[in-house]
């Protein structure tokens, strides 16, 4: 199954290089020169990314509709902009990503190779597998149900007997051909018949994920694997989040999985990219919502304070793309922001300063990295 993007551009020269590195990707491009012709495609048709000309004066309305969407609410949008614009142009019109104009063939390959990557990853989340499997659900009571389909990021599910009224709910399944049992929270949405309901799993764990994939991937074995790991290096570290630098940074609002390996162990982290500057970095708020996921920071930043001035290398991968705010920024990761107890001056630049221009955002970064609240020493 190929990737599928939406490119609305009527400049020549623009949309000459991203045919060809949209190609080289292995990424298939619908063009259009008119925004009521790429609006017609988005309500019919599904993408996996939607590439807008900010020069086009409907830019706006045509992220708009494509959020509005059932077939294409999910997909990443890329907003690009004259340079004089800057970032904030295009993140207000609700872009995941904005690239500046002009750009070259080899530029414009390193921005989309992680979006590449992020939608891939995607299209394996919202992969459904339909099946039948009993189902037990946990909350002030007991509730019997069968699975309608399953995915990595949910379920579908009917209920038998006694319909829930609560969520979230603890739920466990058997997988056919899998040996132990699945146990997952999830919170409800419910669907056109009553004692049917959608299940979007909540802080689910790495062992929770990995067993999914794995038997996903044995029901459907035309899946696309995921793209390798982007490497990056870290110049920025506090209790709340890091900067990395890569040629490759992932869209504002992707959730990551960061990693680090040791001699004898490799050590992962979760984390959601608050701040994304082509070509340059990515600013990463650390994810601290349970247990393990504090867990995992501690000992993930832990390893990097070992490496002293050293800028070490990580490993990060996309674990999807977070839509559950209007603006798409992922400001509202439950406790991440305060459960320290203490200021964050990176996490606080990262919420508040990701339109600013580069430079800018590099010196304020730069300035509160000697500053004597500085977390990293």
């Amino acid at each position: 199954m190929s990737l599928n993007s939406l490119l609305l551009s009527s400049d020549e020269k623009t949309v000459r290089i991203l045919r060809r590195v949209l190609s080289d990707l292995e990424i298939g491009v619908e063009h259009c020169l008119a925004a009521e012709d790429a609006i017609r495609l988005i309500t019919r048709q599904r993408f996996e990314a939607i590439i807008v000309d900010g020069s086009n004066t409907e830019a706006g309305s045509v992220m708009q509709v494509a959020k509005a969407s059932l077939v294409n609410k999910r997909a990443l949008s890329i907003m690009l902009v004259e340079s004089s614009v800057g970032l904030k142009g295009g993140f207000e019109m609700g872009a995941h990503f904005v690239l500046h104009k002009p750009f070259a063939v080899e530029r414009a390959k390193s921005s989309f190779r992680a979006v590449r990557a992020l939608m891939k990853r995607e299209r394996r989340l919202q992969a459904r597998v339909a099946v039948e499997i009993p189902v037990e659900c946990f909350g002030s009571a007991r509730y019997t149900a069968k699975t309608i389909d399953l995915s990595e990021g949910g379920m579908a599910i009917r209920f038998i007997g006694r319909v829930a009224k609560e969520s979230p709910l603890r739920f466990s399944l058997d997988l056919p051909g899998m040996n132990g049992t699945l146990e997952v929270s999830g919170e409800l949405a419910w669907g056109g018949n009553g004692d049917q309901a959608g299940v979007r799993f909540k802080d689910a764990t790495d062992e929770d994920h990995k067993i999914l994939r794995h038997w996903l991937t044995s029901q459907l074995p035309d899946l696309e694997q995921d793209d390798p790991p982007v490497i990056c290096r870290l110049t920025d570290l506090s209790l709340g989040g890091c900067y990395l630098t890569t040629n490759s940074p992932f869209p504002r609002g992707t959730r990551v999985t960061l990693s680090i390996k040791t001699a004898n162990l490799e050590i992962r982290a979760g984390g959601a990219v608050l701040v994304a500057h082509p070509e340059f970095g990515m600013g990463v708020e650390f994810l601290r919502a349970t247990t393990e996921q504090r867990d995992q920071v501690l000992r993930m930043i832990k390893t990097l304070r070992a490496n002293g001035d050293q800028s070490p290398e990580l490993q990060v991968e996309p674990e999807g793309l977070d839509t559950s705010s209007p603006d798409n920024s992922v400001v509202a990761f439950q406790a991440s922001a305060t459960d320290s107890g203490t200021e964050d001056a990176l996490l606080d630049l990262f919420r508040y300063q990701f339109q600013a221009p580069v430079e800018i955002f590099l010196h304020h970064m730069r300035e509160q990295r000697h500053s004597p609240q500085s977390q990293l020493h």
